[in-house]
């Protein structure tokens, strides 16, 4: 027997966005699944709510909205229709259907059959319906993966809102930047292990020590490399260009020792490490936990 997930532990509270990431197969999907209720754990127990019920409960699935990574409709059914079908289901009056829909940017193609939708438009409509509800708990899959640019900023604003009117939103992505933007914590699967679960502002302290300075410097003297690389030793200068990795912090410091020394500096451009290198650093080239 293949074992998808294994000792997860993870907790998503209210007003909380918590990315889940890891390599294709590291069990995010099976996780969202059991979360929704879709898929019964063999050990443990999945809660939702507050007070925390069981997953498989029907008033558990009531507090929560999921998209899953494919979603399917009634080819005869026009967008706009499926969306009041699932409008009345969950008991949601047409202005907030009109402000899901926007979301999707699906424009004028809402009024056509759902069977000549694409399936980036099919996903779309499907992030439509799963923000229908006004529901306490969000389980996303890839919910950005088939998101225009508009769709993508409609899409930050609704974060943007559950997150400040107390929604707990749980969502996978292979998109790093969006992870970035969105989360407020991130998680790590690896082979269905939990390898990370780190905070924010622990992931921006991360980020940053792994930032880089990049300075045009016309002339370096012996003396200030050495000078610099007590600071950095591993400082960088190749035709007029200086490379300073590391935190923030020590920027400054490098700057000051350069202009003491009577150097001149043409141009700098600093930037904070990326989310995408720091993933590949903790999940390995193969997918495995480092």
């Amino acid at each position: 027997k293949h074992q998808a997930v294994r000792h997860l532990d993870l907790k998503v509270g209210p007003g909380e966005v918590v990315a889940l990431l890891g390599p294709n197969g590291s069990g995010k999907t099976t996780s969202l699944k059991a979360a929704a209720g879709l898929v019964k754990p063999t050990s443990g127990v999945v809660l939702v709510g507050n007070p925390g019920r069981p997953s498989s409960e029907p008033e558990a699935r009531r507090c929560l909205s999921f998209l899953p990574q494919r979603v399917a409709f009634q080819d005869s059914l026009s967008g706009q229709e499926v969306l009041n079908f699932h409008r009345q289901i969950r008991g949601v009056d047409a202005a907030h259907a009109s402000a899901a829909l926007s979301v999707a940017s699906l424009n004028g193609a809402v009024v056509r059959a759902v069977s000549t939708y694409s399936g980036g438009m099919l996903q779309r409509l499907g992030l439509a319906v799963a923000l229908l509800p006004d529901a306490p708990v969000f389980l996303l899959d890839e919910p950005t993966a088939a998101l225009d640019p508009d769709g993508l900023e409609a899409f930050y604003k609704v974060i943007a809102k559950s997150r400040a009117d107390g929604r707990a939103v749980l969502f996978t992505s292979h998109q790093m930047g969006d992870a970035e933007r969105l989360a407020d914590r991130f998680a790590i699967l690896v082979d269905g292990i939990l390898v990370a679960d780190i905070a924010g502002r622990e992931m921006k302290d991360r980020l940053a020590e792994r930032g880089s300075m990049r300075l045009r410097v016309p002339s370096l003297s012996p003396s200030t490399l050495a000078g610099l690389r007590v600071m950095v030793p591993d400082a960088e200068f190749t035709e007029g260009e200086l490379v300073v990795r590391g935190p923030a912090g020590m920027r400054p410091r490098v700057i000051e020792l350069i202009l003491a020394r009577g150097h001149q500096i043409v141009d700098l451009v600093a930037e904070d490490g990326r989310l995408d290198d720091l993933y590949r650093e903790m999940v390995g080239p193969q997918g495995e936990a480092r």
